[in-house]
């Protein structure tokens, strides 16, 4: 459906002009990425060259995306920000509520019966403020952007990590926390530390059973789960023109999975037919008029390494599929070498559930060649030989599909359909088992993998791979099968082989949808009123935070000194507390609850009151209750995953008032600068280890915070000895301006009063 065409055409009508101005400053071709980047530069900020990776930049973003789990804090923040209308186009979309237990009728009657409060919140809030509504069952919100509102050269931002999808259709589109998308919302410029750039070039040709998906699964193998952290990634060549629209999205969307700021591609043919087949020919017909514009200059792709701060470059005619796991995106097999790997890293050869779908791989395309799997099977007698379920993305697929009998494929080898929902990719799923803490194989084709991330069981072994060899590895049932070679033994007892996948990028008779679940915003939104119950255990109108106005902080308390990979899951667990997502109070008793604790390899704390051992948030309670300020010790790349501010808003909300670690994960680090927590890393990551349990932390001068400026610490060890050590902080002066405020939404609150 056609969305924000005027908006679109201010964009294109203006964007020729904003470029000759910014290639007069920086005198040299210009990938996609700047383009984009420097005609969004905000009304104050004035233009210059920026230096990637250190500049921190004012951008001007087109629209605000936001999914139905974090928007509830989004909003109740907005509506503290002072404003009567959002400033720029703005969506919510309700996606994450929707728990998969037995198919998808059902299961969206009990979203609605369970969540009913939430929605009808989120709802009226929209039609108040100016927002767009999709109702539960019109889809994931990544594949509806995609299909209505992502366009070539724009900007976005959005409340999920996985924003990043609209990349396909050649958008810089990133996910934040709930508190940036207020800044937009408000009116107010976003601020951004200018990306380095990673250029991937394409060659060759897809084919056989390689996939989209092996992609970005192989350039996840090579740069791992933190190297794009501080990087855009920018797909080019001959190869990539060869990607379908929505594959393109796929490679994108896994883009969070690295830790990129985001990824896209150029403008071309397979992006025209896709705005032709969406209904939205009037945004072909304007991209048309500048393609050039709407792609890196030739220049640039022809010697990348001049242009790029890094080049990769992948063969398409080369990949062989790929099979990722388990616990990270990173652990790429060959599916050649999956059986051989499997047997020596033991993981449990047989696959308990088999899963496609979900926002990175539930197109057309996706689905039509995992059901020419599940079509042969039908035809050779063959079913899966576990649970399967399928996930479509939007309405306008599930209804396309089944219209095109797609969908009966799946059923007729044993195929269970779920709603147009997140479901069990964000562990929104209701699983059949009889042991919850069983060690176990799942494969999915989500894009994220981390421990109990589907279903809540550390030993469940999570693998990804493309929606196809899913499909073919379920009816083999066992991580050794390899589809590429392996015979299977059928009902009457002959040996069968599956021919590779064989999709339609678009379906013959166009796409179709009878409901899209669309709710305008009112027209007239002085008589709306927004209520939040007293007492309710799922919406909370929220207090602002405190200033933090001192000279030091002192005497803090460990709260933990996380071990390994903390990601954003286990700081702020989703699955069964997605419904507290409006509730800071309440949902802050699952903070840090999978961290693992360095002093005792396990996920609990010392309680420095008391002297005893207890879960984190437990720990983190009865500090809050006994006014104990504290602080968390992390590794590296803490907080990787999810934008889910909750992450950052919780610890605020206990009393954290620091937080120091070896690395950052982007999106976290900036969602604790948002909330004034002081988000620190070691100056030396050995120090991590000088920190002992009982330790009591100082940190001193934070008055005199300033950009470079190192920051001090003292450690108080209990046998009366002192250390201190020194800590870098990447604050920009408007961040430091947050953080004295107490949040960036109390300095917003300062500037509308």
């Amino acid at each position: 459906m056609l969305f924000d065409l005027d908006l679109i055409k201010k964009v294109y009508d203006s964007y020729e002009s904003k470029l000759e101005k910014v290639r007069k400053v920086l005198n040299r071709p210009m990938p996609l990425a700047e383009k984009v980047l420097y005609t969004h530069l905000h009304k104050s900020e004035k233009l210059r060259e920026f230096k990637r990776g250190e500049d921190y930049v004012n951008f001007a973003p087109d629209r605000v995306a936001m999914q139905d789990a974090t928007a509830q804090m989004a909003l109740l923040q907005f509506m503290n920000a002072g404003r009567s209308q959002v400033a720029v186009p703005s969506t919510v979309h309700c996606d994450h509520l929707i728990q998969a237990q037995v198919g998808a009728e059902k299961d969206l009657t009990t979203a609605w019966n369970q969540n009913n409060e939430v929605f009808e919140f989120l709802k009226s809030v929209s039609k108040k403020y100016g927002l767009g509504f999709w109702s539960p069952g019109a889809g994931i919100i990544h594949q509806v952007v995609l299909e209505n509102y992502a366009f070539p050269g724009g900007m976005m931002i959005g409340t999920d990590s996985h924003t990043v999808n609209a990349g396909g259709l050649g958008m810089v589109a990133i996910g934040v926390g709930g508190a940036d998308a207020v800044d937009v919302m408000a009116d107010m410029p976003w601020e951004l530390k200018m990306p380095k750039l990673i250029g991937v070039k394409l060659t060759g040709k897809l084919n056989g059973w390689a996939s989209s998906k092996d992609v970005i699964l192989k350039v996840a193998e090579i740069l791992t789960a933190k190297g794009g952290t501080g990087y855009i990634l920018e797909y080019f060549g001959e190869g990539a023109q060869s990607i379908s629209c929505t594959g393109k999205g796929t490679i994108c969307n896994m883009g969070a999975e690295i830790g990129a700021t985001t990824s896209l591609f150029g403008y071309d043919s397979r992006m025209s037919d896709y705005l032709h087949i969406t209904g939205r020919e009037d945004v072909a017909n304007q991209a048309n008029t500048l393609p050039q514009h709407l792609t890196g200059d030739s220049e640039v792709y022809d010697n990348p390494y001049d242009y790029f701060d890094k080049v990769i470059e992948i063969n398409l005619s080369e990949i062989e599929p790929l099979v990722n796991g388990p616990f990270t995106p990173d652990l790429a097999h060959p599916i050649s070498k999956l059986g051989v790997d499997a047997k020596t890293n033991n993981y449990p050869l047989d696959i308990e559930v088999g899963l496609i779908g979900s926002c990175t791989n539930s197109s057309y395309e996706d689905l039509t060649r995992a059901a020419s799997i599940a079509k042969q099977a039908k035809e050779k007698k063959l079913k899966v030989k576990t649970e399967f379920m399928v996930t479509p993305g939007s309405e306008m697929i599930r209804f396309t599909t089944e219209r095109d009998g797609i969908l009966q494929y799946f059923e007729d080898i044993g195929g269970v359909v779920l709603a147009n929902a997140c479901g069990p990719c964000i562990g929104q799923w209701k699983r059949h088992t009889d042991d919850p803490e069983r060690k176990n194989t799942i494969l999915t084709s989500f894009n994220r993998n981390f421990a109990k991330r589907n279903d809540g069981n550390p030993n469940t072994h999570g693998f990804v791979a493309s929606p196809e060899l899913v499909t073919a590895l379920t009816i083999g049932g066992s991580l050794t099968f390899n589809p590429l070679k392996d015979a299977l033994i059928n009902e009457d007892g002959e040996k069968v082989y599956l021919d590779p996948p064989s999709g339609e990028e678009f379906p013959k008779n166009g796409f179709d949808i009878k409901e899209m679940g669309y709710i305008e915003p009112a027209k007239d939104s002085s008589d709306i009123k927004i209520v939040v119950q007293k007492g309710s255990n799922r919406l909370q109108l929220l207090t602002p935070f405190a200033p933090n106005n001192e000279e030091n902080i002192t005497g803090l308390k460990i709260l933990i000194k996380a071990k390994g990979k903390c990601t954003t899951d286990h700081i702020s667990m989703a699955g069964p507390w997605l419904r507290f997502r409006g509730h800071l109070d309440n949902i802050s008793d699952n903070l840090l609850l999978g961290a693992v604790n360095y002093f005792t390899d396990k996920s609990n704390t010392k309680n420095q009151i008391t002297g005893g051992y207890d879960k984190t948030p437990a720990v983190a309670r009865d500090y809050k209750n006994n006014r104990v300020q504290s602080i968390v010790i992390g590794d590296e790349n803490y907080g990787e995953g999810s934008s889910r501010e909750h992450a950052a808003m919780e610890p605020r909300h206990v009393g954290v008032r620091v937080v120091i670690v070896k690395s950052f994960a982007r999106i976290h680090e900036t969602n604790l600068k948002k909330q004034g927590v002081l988000a620190l890393t070691f100056n030396r990551p050995e120090d991590y280890d000088k920190i002992q349990e009982d330790d009591t932390i100082d940190v001193f001068e934070i008055d005199k915070l300033a950009p470079g400026k190192t920051v001090r610490l003292q450690l108080n060890h209990t046998d009366g000895t002192l250390e201190t050590i020194e800590a870098q902080h990447s604050y920009s002066p408007v961040q430091i301006m947050w953080f004295h405020a107490g949040s960036a939404l109390n300095l917003i609150k300062q500037k509308e009063v």
